[in-house]
């Protein structure tokens, strides 16, 4: 279901810090246009974390709407609070997204049972595929294996996880413990060829906001085994993959790449702030070195 590149969508702002529909519009379309399998509105990309409940289900039903069946729509509708989520999940089902990602709950730390419950009152909220999310560096915890396991035997809507923990290994182990239909994706656009050489079938990029084609293309390569063409791309885009992770925060870089081909205006909702003028400047020299702009 989850094979291939899925775009972590940025939420365009205007320059009064509201959502920007046409270019959210046009940020879907080009996704679409370039190969992307499907689109992941509302995650950590998104800025779910200073969205309103409001503004939340309004990006999930712009993105229902605009994807007009072209590709998956994955709704973000993780939270910390169990509640929240279900919510969220419920309102994303009724949509008509497609599925759901669902990160781990952030700052509260639960235990691997308090994981497992988290979860398992999820599923059973909803009948969307949901997607989870471990991302110990945001969150710090992440899904152990053996409940990865668990959830996975016990939910059969629980079909596969964003894996951005960037250890390699627990790719592997996570492939061998789990059934062969449960899908792994890559939560980071620098791993992805070494995810899908562990077992992983795509990604789930912030690059490809920007660089969809390529994206695209990297990870049907390695699909059908042409790992060589994978690399290829992989080293082309390598200075862009790291300049996303060394200069802020995300989405801060993405949105600035975005902001310099005029796709979307840089514009971020406090806490986060756009990247300074030296690093914007780097990240342009790196963006015309690759004719992006």
């Amino acid at each position: 279901m989850f094979e291939g590149a899925h775009t972590a969508l940025v939420t365009p702002f205007n320059e009064k810090g509201m959502i920007d529909p046409d270019a959210y519009r046009k940020l879907i379309d080009k996704q679409f246009a370039n190969g992307i399998k499907g689109i992941v509105p509302v995650g950590t990309t998104g800025e779910s974390a200073t969205l309103s409940t409001e503004e939340h289900h309004l990006v999930i039903e712009m993105a229902v709407k605009q994807t007009a069946g072209r590709g998956l729509v994955i709704a973000g509708t993780g939270s910390n609070s169990t509640r929240e989520a279900i919510d969220l999940t419920q309102a994303a089902e009724l949509s008509g997204a497609d599925a759901a990602l669902l990160v781990t709950p952030y700052y509260n730390k639960p235990s691997q049972e308090g994981l497992f419950q988290h979860y398992r009152a999820i599923a059973q909220s909803t009948e969307l595929p949901l997607m989870l999310y471990s991302i110990p560096g945001r969150c710090h915890i992440q899904i152990e294996v053996e409940t990865m396991v668990r959830l996975a035997s016990e939910f059969p809507n629980i079909r596969a996880i964003k894996e951005a923990g960037g250890v390699t290994e627990r790719v592997r182990q996570l492939r061998a413990a789990l059934p062969p239909e449960f899908e792994i994706l890559s939560g980071d656009d620098v791993l992805t060829v070494d995810f899908m050489k562990a077992g992983a079938v795509g990604v789930v990029s912030v690059a490809s906001n920007l660089i969809p084609g390529a994206m695209a293309d990297l990870t049907r390569a390695m699909l059908e085994g042409r790992v060589d063409d994978a690399e290829a791309i992989h080293a082309r885009y390598a200075d862009l993959f790291a300049a996303f992770l060394k200069l802020d925060t995300n989405p801060v870089p993405i949105k600035a790449a975005l902001g310099l081909t005029g796709e979307c205006r840089p514009k971020l909702r406090l806490p986060m702030v756009e990247m300074s003028v030296e690093k914007v400047e780097e990240l342009r020299s790196i963006m015309i070195n690759l004719g992006l702009i």
